[in-house]
């Protein structure tokens, strides 16, 4: 018999109205744990919809999302549906954003490292644009605690640049601006 949280994933669909319910209620009912164990669980039918309603929680209350992490970090490199990509690396960008505010979050330098492997991973391979888009967002952000990284995006970018849309052009465009100031 299925729990009531996952009757609702089943039922919901990726309309933005649909997932952010998914995140009230998961918030609401304090169902972080069993949204987390879906969204890891690859072979869980509702994996995805479970990845799209944990994206929303993690915008609306990433301290929530902290006990889960060292979890999300091993998830991270074994995804391999576009549709849960995408919000999994969304949530990358909302953590090393936060991570690098005096108030967010702290990620362990482990942390941090799996998440710079993966993200460098996901931006050199055929990803979709959107997941490619947040790498590049999150792996910018990363760069100023980790010059390194700089380097390396500026390569990157300035090398797939012409192979892509208008849309990653656009902010990879922007990032090299910033990067080579």
């Amino acid at each position: 018999m299925k729990t009531e949280l996952e009757e609702k994933l089943t039922e919901s669909t990726a309309h933005r109205k649909s997932r952010m319910s998914i995140c009230n209620y998961v918030i609401r009912k304090e169902k972080i744990n069993e949204l987390t164990a879906i969204a890891f669980s690859s072979s869980n039918e509702n994996h995805v919809k479970a990845f799209w309603g944990l994206e929303f929680v993690c915008e609306k209350k990433l301290k929530l999302f902290v006990p889960y992490i060292d979890a999300f970090c091993e998830t991270l490199p074994l995804l391999q549906n576009d549709s849960a990509i995408r919000p999994a690396i969304k949530i990358c960008f909302f953590m090393v954003k936060s991570n690098h505010r005096k108030n967010g979050i702290s990620l362990s330098t482990e942390q941090e490292h799996n998440i710079i492997e993966v993200l460098l991973d996901r931006l050199i391979q055929n990803e979709k644009v959107a997941a490619k888009v947040y790498a590049m967002k999150a792996l910018f952000v990363l760069s100023k605690k980790y010059p390194w990284i700089a380097d390396d995006l500026k390569l990157i970018l300035a090398q797939d640049f012409p192979d892509h849309s208008a849309a990653y052009q656009s902010v990879a465009r922007n990032l090299l601006k910033k990067l080579n100031r």
